[in-house]
């Protein structure tokens, strides 16, 4: 390979030669390009590396499923725009494996939301507030359509975590949307089983909007604790009834 410092893939000490070309690779992703980026061509690369042009496919794929590369037929490998589909798709089997996860999924929404909720309250711009608004009108319009309320209700967690200005709080929170679906369908049942009522649900969403646009972050902290805990004991109530 070329005895360049940052251009060789024997820079990397590896197992194996793929997997130096991996790692060499990676940093020349994350480090060189930009999302939307193409690659150099296979043959390119193979030269420029000094390694056959199969080993460079087999780190490009490696990279593929890392999701740091998109790779389309007849085309050359582009930079993969930031997705949280990886993480996703984590979150989306184990609670599909084992339906009693979506109590641990709580736990991990407890840990972020509730300081997401507090930051958005410091930081929120009037057409982030907008946003949220927006997402609760289309709650409370559709408070007789489950599905569409669930859909609203997922828009307005994902745009108060928008509303931080903090992007990797915002993937964390689109990860965890299918899975979450599941969840609020669940909770929902829970929630109606003990009582509750959806305008209740709707309510919960209209109490952290309040201190959001109040700029009350301990305030907005507080509701998102509040309606979190109720979605627990709702969550809990929905379990014990599909395992009674």
């Amino acid at each position: 390979m070329p005895a360049t410092s940052r251009s060789n893939a024997e820079s990397h000490v590896g197992p194996t030669v793929t997997a130096s070309v991996v790692l060499w690779l990676e940093d020349h992703v994350l480090d060189e390009l930009e999302p939307g980026a193409e690659l150099a061509s296979e043959s390119d690369l193979a030269t420029r590396l000094g390694v056959s042009r199969l080993t460079v496919r087999e780190a490009t794929k490696a990279l593929q499923a890392r999701g740091l590369v998109e790779i389309r037929q007849g085309r050359r490998p582009q930079v993969a725009y930031p997705s949280a589909q990886p993480m996703g798709d984590y979150f989306t089997v184990a609670v599909r494996r084992d339906p009693r996860r979506l109590m641990d999924l709580l736990e991990v929404r407890r840990a972020l939301e509730v300081h997401i909720a507090s930051l958005a309250a410091t930081h929120a711009t009037r057409a982030a507030i907008a946003a949220l608004e927006m997402a609760l009108a289309a709650m409370r319009a559709e408070a007789a359509d489950t599905m569409s309320v669930h859909r609203a209700d997922i828009r307005f967690h994902e745009s108060l975590a928008a509303a931080t200005g903090n992007q990797l709080l915002t993937f964390l929170i689109e990860a965890m949307e299918e899975p979450l679906h599941a969840s609020r369908l669940r909770s929902l049942t829970g929630h109606l089983a003990r009582g509750g009522t959806v305008d209740d649900v709707i309510e919960q969403h209209a109490r952290i909007l309040d201190r959001v646009t109040a700029r009350d972050a301990k305030g907005a902290a507080a509701a998102m604790r509040a309606h979190l805990d109720q979605t627990a004991r709702d969550l809990r109530a929905a379990l014990a009834g599909e395992t009674a």
